[in-house]
C-alpha cells in the first residue's frame, strides 16, 4: 500500500511540478514544528515499543 501512495505521489509531482515546491514548503514548515515531530516519532516508535512491552508480560 505504501508502494502505492508513494508511486501516486512520485507521479503528480511528475504531471506537476509546480506542486515541488509547495510540498518542500509544506516539509519545512512540518519540521520546524516539534509537535509534529513528537507525533510523528510517537507513531513511528510506537509499535515498537508496544511489541517490546508484550513480551514482558507474556
Amino acid at each position: 500500500m505504501m508502494r502505492i501512495i508513494f508511486g501516486a505521489a512520485l507521479a503528480l509531482l511528475v504531471l506537476y511540478p509546480s506542486l515541488l515546491s509547495i510540498v518542500v514548503t509544506v516539509v519545512a514548515v512540518a519540521v520546524t514544528q516539534p509537535a509534529v515531530i513528537a507525533f510523528a516519532a510517537g507513531a513511528w516508535a510506537w509499535p515498537r515499543i508496544a511489541r517490546r512491552i508484550k513480551g514482558w508480560t507474556a
